[in-house]
């Protein structure tokens, strides 16, 4: 019997030796991001990606920035057959080196945290590396771009909430980070409150800029102010609405419509609302 017991525990050391030198295979649905490949020997033990979504990278001590865009997350752990296992600076250096090997930028670096920037043939790439010298290492990358815009609020719905409360938000009008250029993917938003005016002659506006809480307050009016501006001009000039039935004004982050603590409640305060005159 002893030796029955002998054997069969030899038998589980053998079967538990193999399994812990067996490879680990990548999860299910996941896969390299094609401007970086892999640590050698390591895995992919959890993945994420998404259409559009927003990231805040790492660009200074305490100082972060809001990239929206085409995003995935991938984390990875080295072999359980890995001798040795790299160090952070190691993963750190290695990223860095192929970075710079494609013209690109590290805007940020301290330890077990690292920010990348890449740039060419109209695309951008933000990147951010996060080891942990014990579990892997995380890739965040966000190929930086408008959301395409799959639902606008029609004139006759802004129509309606404006004589129902006085006001309507338009989220559908966008503006790079900290900048007050209309982009090109606004342009429907911006032919609907054409046709608002042009359907209600008498009806005059506002166009009322508002922020969320990121940088300065008073940057952040001036920034609103802009954007509202912008809007103003794009509906007189382009669409030929008159001057006279248009104000602009910047609200700036003091009338926020959601908490500033998430990204998702940021992405609700930066608006242009119409209120009427």
């Amino acid at each position: 019997m002893k030796k029955r017991a002998l054997f069969l525990v030899a038998v589980m050391v053998l079967l538990l030796a193999a399994g812990m030198a067996a490879q680990q295979t990548d999860r299910s649905q996941c896969k390299d991001h094609p401007a970086f490949t892999r640590m050698p020997e390591y895995w992919i033990y959890s993945c994420q990606q998404k259409q559009f979504d927003s990231y805040p990278f790492t660009v200074g001590k305490g100082k972060a920035e809001s990239v929206e865009g085409q995003y995935w997350m991938m984390a990875y752990r080295p072999q359980n057959s890995l001798a040795s296992k790299p160090s952070e600076l190691q993963i750190q250096r290695n990223f860095a080196a192929a970075v710079q090997k494609q013209g690109g930028a590290i805007l940020w670096s301290e330890k077990s945290r690292s920010t990348f920037k890449l740039s060419g043939d109209g695309i951008e790439i933000w990147a951010e590396l996060l080891t942990d010298f014990t579990s892997g290492y995380r890739l965040v990358i966000v190929q930086k771009q408008g959301m395409a815009q799959d639902i606008v609020a029609d004139a006759a719905a802004m129509g309606n909430d404006i004589n129902a409360t006085g006001h309507v938000a338009v989220y559908g009008i966008y503006f790079d980070s900290g900048k007050s250029v209309i982009k090109p993917e606004s342009a429907q938003a911006i032919e609907e409150i054409a046709k608002l005016l042009k359907g209600q002659p008498a009806l005059k506006l506002f166009v009322v800029g508002h922020t969320d809480n990121q940088g300065g307050a008073e940057s952040n009016i001036k920034l609103a102010q802009d954007r509202a501006e912008a809007v103003l001009k794009a509906l007189v000039n382009e669409q030929g609405i008159a001057p006279a039935r248009l104000r602009s004004h910047g609200c700036g982050q003091f009338a926020p419509v959601a908490s500033n603590d998430s990204e998702e409640g940021r992405a609700k305060n930066r608006r242009v609302e119409l209120v009427k005159q």
